[in-house]
């Protein structure tokens, strides 16, 4: 709960500083002591880390005054700690089910279209993919350990994850990974190079971690380069 608290205050914030920005309305700041360096840097930290981050909407009074009653008892506040959590939760809750309907549309429109494109093979689950490269060696189990050279995007074609990128050949049990790429890769032989096209329920579902989010759908260029052994 604590690390969710942190989190959007920082998103929040991040949010505030770009509000006031737009709207002329910074504030401009002496750095006289070390604390005020500090907490200047703290503050751009969070706005460059965070600035990415969205909420549909923030009420900049409200949340200055729980700030400000936040440093005083807590007969001063609104709203008890307690019920303050109870509130942010679900509106991150509800937050993560919007962005992921959204998602899960936009994703399910793109299948529909690739499917039928040409070269695009559809397995029973519904995993997508296309062969770029056929190898000649053996196609690895769901037990095996697997070496893989992979490109990530989202289906507008941002870059999310890539080895190839990095330059360095990931390498993983293929039981251990989202089931697009358990199944996908049991169909590739060794040398073989393949585009996955991997809806939401065969990555990461509704709780797809950082800049992936809920119920995305994700395109994965790989190249299996190993079966370890």
């Amino acid at each position: 709960m604590k690390a969710k608290m942190l989190v959007l205050a920082a998103v929040i914030v991040g949010i505030i500083a770009c509000n006031a920005n737009a709207n002329n309305e910074t504030k401009k700041v002496v750095l006289k002591t070390e604390l005020d360096s500090v907490s200047y840097a703290i503050g751009q930290s969070i706005g460059l880390n965070l600035k990415n981050d969205k909420l549909d909407e923030m009420n900049l009074d409200a949340f200055l005054s729980g700030i400000r009653n936040s440093f005083g008892s807590d007969k001063d506040t609104l709203i008890n700690r307690e019920k303050a959590g109870e509130l942010i939760n679900a509106y991150l809750m509800k937050q993560q089910n919007k962005a992921g309907s959204a998602n899960l549309e936009e994703g399910n429109k793109f299948l529909e279209a690739n499917k039928s494109k040409e070269g695009v093979k559809v397995t029973a689950s519904g995993l997508q993919y296309k062969v770029i490269k056929e190898g000649d060696g053996a196609k690895p189990l769901a037990t095996n350990r697997v070496k893989v050279h992979y490109h990530g995007t989202f289906i507008d074609g941002k870059v999310f994850d890539s080895s190839v990128e990095r330059g360095q050949p990931a390498e993983f049990p293929l039981d251990r990974v989202i089931p697009g790429w358990t199944e996908g890769l049991q169909l590739m032989s060794v040398g073989s190079k393949y585009i996955f096209y991997i809806p939401a329920n065969l990555a990461y579902g509704p709780n797809g971690p950082g800049e992936i989010g809920p119920n995305r759908t994700l395109v994965f260029e790989v190249e299996l380069l190993d079966i370890l052994k």
